[in-house]
């Protein structure tokens, strides 16, 4: 019985701890993008979310959001060099982010990463084409 019971604990804490690690960084080891991964995940998931690296560190409603909420990047789209500006100062209001957070090449990283994995859940906006009158 007592057999029965470690072997069932066994089982149990391998499938809750296999389920840890499913919000991990979804972005392959192989890719150019997935050392931008880590450290996004490592100095960034605190403040921002963004699902391909399991970061959940935006507000999801007003009523519950802190001040070091930052943009929730499934939905904003990024480009590197919006990316390195608010990275060297601070944001863009510069009243929470640090500046710096990251440097160098590892801001180069973070800057590829964004540009390439930010805004994926974007709602998409048709665009239409409008003729003006010249009369």
């Amino acid at each position: 019985m007592k057999r029965l019971a470690a072997i069932a604990m066994l089982v149990l804490a391998a499938a809750v701890l296999g389920a840890c690690g499913s919000q991990g960084i979804a972005v392959p080891k192989t890719s150019p993008y997935h050392r931008g991964a880590v450290l996004f995940l490592d100095h960034c998931s605190g403040c921002h979310t963004l699902s391909v690296v399991g970061a959940e560190g935006s507000a999801t409603s007003i009523k519950d959001r802190l001040k070091t909420n930052g943009p929730n990047f499934d939905f904003r789209k990024e480009n590197v060099e919006q990316v390195l500006f608010a990275i060297r100062n601070g944001g863009f209001s510069g009243a929470i982010m640090p500046e710096n957070v990251v440097v160098g090449e590892d801001a180069k990283a973070v800057a590829a990463f964004l540009a390439q994995y930010s805004g994926l859940q974007a709602q998409k906006v048709p665009s239409v084409n409008i003729t003006l009158s010249t009369k």
